[in-house]
């Protein structure tokens, strides 16, 4: 397969803020991504390509996120920091819990970006919780403390070798891409999760027994283009044991890339004015640097 035959899939860019206190790149800003997604997203042959965030102190020339969602077939949205619960309309409940205000707001023009231009977004984690704050839901700030009845969804100290069971809901697409397999293992690395759903999103999966939602998909009934997320990461294997293999999940998110090459449906901003997430992400940024 050639280079150009083969899909173009963008991923978001994690962010680490400049620090005066680090010694290497000391006081700069850097944008990177997480190994195992870039590869796992690699192993179906698609070509991976980190979006980085167009504005800043050091931005030049004229290129745009929009410019990336025209070009790539489809976004990945990467995990990492908690969302700031302002971005849902709340406040902190306590100041490690703060998040990163401009990863939000970067990640949002992301989403706006490729919804507009009618792109495939599939979110991991972090993404998850993105994607549904960006089309209207809220978050559990802490899962543990909000959530009546929770188990630990995040062991700091086995990380990405924590897991538990979600129970996939019968007749949904992700019940169709697993048949036969009602509970599941996953790997479970968040302390946020969804607390209000976004209206047009139905849970495919839910934690067991907490009953957390674990995946989550945009109904095709609301006319709008792919958009499915969930709150484990796909990329992430098991050293023993069996957990849910996540090939169906990526040839499910790159069917709709390949499609949407073919015949793209463009759609509007989720949040409502067109580019308002790039227009914000611009005025936080100048704010910033005008410190």
């Amino acid at each position: 397969m050639t280079a150009q035959q083969r899909l173009k899939i963008g991923l978001s860019a994690c962010f680490s803020h400049a620090d005066p206190q680090r010694p290497l790149f000391t006081g700069k800003t850097l944008q990177y991504v997480e190994q195992s997604v870039a590869h796992w997203i690699m192993s179906a042959g698609a070509l991976v390509v980190m979006v980085p965030c167009p504005t800043g102190e050091t931005a030049r020339g004229d290129v745009t996120l929009t410019h990336y969602a025209q070009w790539l077939d489809g976004v990945v949205m990467h995990g990492g920091s908690d969302v700031w619960p302002g971005s849902y309309g709340e406040q902190p409940l306590r100041p490690d819990w703060m998040g990163d205000r401009v990863r939000d707001l970067y990640d949002l023009a992301v989403v706006e970006a490729f919804e507009q231009q009618g792109k495939p977004i599939f979110g991991i984690c972090r993404g998850l919780q993105l994607i549904n704050v960006a089309f209207g839901g809220t978050l559990y700030q802490d899962i543990e403390m909000q959530h009546p009845g929770a188990h630990r969804h995040r062991d700091p100290v086995t990380y990405d070798q924590h897991f538990h069971g979600v129970d996939i809901v019968p007749g949904t697409r992700m019940a169709r891409l697993y048949p036969g397999q009602g509970r599941v293992t996953v790997n479970s690395i968040h302390h946020q999760g969804v607390k209000n759903l976004a209206p047009g999103f139905d849970v495919e999966a839910w934690s067991w027994p907490d009953a957390v939602p674990e995946a989550i998909r945009r109904n095709p009934s609301q006319g709008g283009g792919y958009v499915a997320a969930t709150q484990w990461h796909p990329e992430f294997g098991a050293k023993t044991g069996a957990i849910l293999d996540a090939t169906p999940l990526l040839n499910d998110f790159l069917s709709a890339c390949q499609r949407a090459r073919e015949r793209p449906r463009p759609g509007a901003s989720p949040l409502q004015v067109r580019d308002r997430a790039a227009r914000l992400l611009r005025q936080a940024l100048l704010r910033l640097e005008a410190r």
